[in-house]
């Protein structure tokens, strides 16, 4: 085992905490009041989690913890109301407004109203109206905001347009990270009053899921509520063994996936909030709890015994978990915060995990749960109302991985590929007496190239670091195709007549040429020297056979080669057709039958 480096935790930013609900701008979650200050130069938001926040230049927000009071409301009344169940606002001028489903206005004491919200049969700030303030500095009211189900809204022409102060407010309620970046797909997740979302590759604005999106964990959860009695609060089900925590603490386990249940633990401390089974192994199981310690329960048999891991961890309800068992690594949500720990997954122990907090740099927030990505590099994680976070997962610095530098998969090597070795930082790799070069070393991570003759199936590979060397089998073929991706799941694709990057900002056009930045195609002809950037002018060709589909269908391949200046990257070059499926359309490469990663193509007319 390696020694365990000192790693500060270095998170970044998992899209923004609004969310594009088609209305006049980003919405975020519900707003109970809103104000301004006495001079004006402040506004207030109050959300419906109890928090405050201020701003000053209408853009950027920070908690306010001083508790301000609101201003008293103006007493109105009103000669009728525009809708059925308003509330009327009243302000030091002449007019008045109605809150309902929509906002109103009214110069006349209440006997015409003019809808302020309202196009078609839609609210275009969305429904549920709680709070409006007018600016102090205005005395004609044209500066108008509003708190709602949807966040804070603001209106500079007295309601004729809005726009969202959405953008930075943390008040997005995350309770569940369900999937990381992968394929056609962004991370997603499940929000309160907002059902799964999805943040698109590169996005920044959290969207509606596409397509079918089916919650299976509400629907065995409403199952093993009617089966067992009570209601069940967290599943982890698999074709084995499942397990159903409740509402009242206790756990029960299921050793033919789901059909009959017998108690394991009576726990009684507080509500079971969430379950981690392996997949490979489910008689591993962790649950957590919130009430009262402790909050952290391991059974590595099924559930026949159960032991607290709650160790140091602060006696706080513990949201969420995750863990990989072959490296013993467990992350916890809690109400204080992101926390780690080595704990042994293989046999229940006495030893009392050490816990460390990774979020106490970045946030003074509940964390509400954490998700290992599918190689367990990258760690998710969920901050209430400030939405998603991720980072290198920790523990790869004692168990540091091998994945592929496209895609962040586990998929083979192949001669001439990018990898990363993830959680190290190496000064050298050797194979099968062949020097993999160390390209990069970046935070814990290193960079390496397979050299182009390199063969398989396996390769037994050496990386060395200060004082110590780790040892890796490879699996390695003679190609293993993958799109380069962004952390976030954006491809690098390019224009190749304007050069631009396609995106959703910047879609792909028919009948134009498309660039696609690869690595894992295999060996070139001329051969070239491993390590060494590629030539721009005539770069060495792949020698494997390429094809591109989209959306199941060929395209024209019209070059296949090394990405002139670049070592370890390919380019793969198509012409689109004249006639394609507007909107996002799937893209695969399949070199000499094996297929790349699918990726997300934007294609306008």
């Amino acid at each position: 085992m390696l020694p365990a480096s000192a790693q500060t935790p270095d998170w970044r930013k998992v899209g923004g905490a609004s969310v594009d609900l088609r209305l006049a701008a980003p919405a975020g979650g519900p707003v109970d009041q809103v104000w301004f200050s006495a001079d004006g130069s402040a506004l207030y938001a109050r959300t419906h989690s109890g928090r405050t926040f201020r701003t000053t230049d209408f853009e950027n927000w920070s908690e306010d913890t001083s508790n301000p009071a609101a201003p008293e409301p103006v007493p109105a009344t009103a000669a009728r109301l525009p809708e059925t169940r308003v509330r009327i606002i009243g302000t030091p001028g002449n007019r008045e407004y109605a809150l309902g489903r929509n906002v109103f206005r009214s110069e006349d004491g209440g006997r015409s109203w003019t809808n302020l919200t309202a196009y078609r049969s839609e609210v275009v700030i969305g429904p549920g109206q709680r709070s409006l303030a007018v600016s102090p500095l205005d005395p004609d009211q044209t500066q108008v905001v509003v708190g709602n189900d949807w966040g804070v809204w603001r209106s500079m022409d007295g309601g004729l347009s809005w726009s969202g102060l959405n953008g930075s407010l943390p008040n997005l309620a995350v309770r569940r990270i369900l999937s990381t970046p992968a394929g056609l797909t962004g991370t997603r997740i499940q929000a309160d009053g907002m059902g799964i979302l999805e943040l698109p590759p590169g996005g920044s604005v959290w969207t509606a899921a596409r397509g079918p999106v089916s919650d299976r964990e509400a629907e065995l959860k409403r199952q093993f509520s009617e089966m067992i009695g009570v209601e069940v609060s967290a599943v982890a089900a698999s074709d084995r063994v499942t397990y159903a925590g409740t509402a009242d603490g206790r756990i029960f386990v299921s050793p033919d996936g789901g059909r009959t249940f017998t108690s394991s633990k009576q726990s009684g401390a507080g509500r079971v909030e969430r379950i981690f089974s392996d997949p490979a192994n489910p008689d591993m199981a962790l649950a957590t709890l919130s009430g009262k310690a402790p909050h952290v329960w391991r059974t590595v048999n099924g559930g026949a015994f159960w032991d607290s891991i709650d160790g140091n961890l602060p006696d706080v309800s513990v949201r969420g978990v995750t863990a990989e068992r072959s490296s013993n690594a467990v992350y916890v949500a809690t109400d204080r915060g992101v926390f780690w720990a080595r704990v042994d997954l293989q046999l229940a122990s006495v030893v009392a995990p050490n816990w460390t907090n990774l979020s106490d740099s970045l946030l003074a927030a509940p964390a509400t749960d954490v998700l290992l990505d599918p190689a367990g590099v990258q760690l998710y994680a969920a901050f209430d109302g400030y939405g998603v976070y991720a980072m290198a997962a920790p523990h790869r610095a004692r168990d540091p991985r091998i994945v592929n530098a496209g895609d962040f998969s586990l998929r083979p090597a192949a001669p001439g590929s990018l990898l990363i070795v993830s959680g190290a930082r190496i000064n050298g790799a050797r194979g099968e007496n062949l020097d993999y070069p160390v390209l990069a070393v970046n935070g814990a991570e290193s960079q390496i190239q397979v050299p182009f003759e390199a063969t398989g199936p396996s390769v037994s590979l050496a990386l060395n670091m200060a004082g110590a060397t780790l040892s890796r089998n490879l699996a390695v073929q003679p190609v293993s195709p993958s799109v380069l991706v962004s952390r976030d799941g954006l491809p690098m694709l390019f224009d190749a007549d304007s050069g631009l990057a396609v995106d959703a900002r910047t879609p792909a056009r028919s009948n134009g040429r498309l660039q696609i930045w690869m690595t894992g195609l295999g060996r070139v002809r001329p051969d070239w020297p491993t390590g060494m950037p590629a030539p721009v002018d005539k770069p060495p060709a792949v020698v494997a056979p390429v094809r591109v589909m989209l959306d199941r269908q060929p395209l024209q391949v019209t070059s296949a080669t090394l990405l002139g200046g670049y070592v370890g990257f390919y380019l793969v070059e198509v012409q689109l057709p004249p006639v394609v499926n507007l909107g996002t359309s799937d893209l695969v490469v399949i070199a000499d039958g094996q297929e790349s990663n699918h990726v997300p193509l934007v294609i306008e007319p």
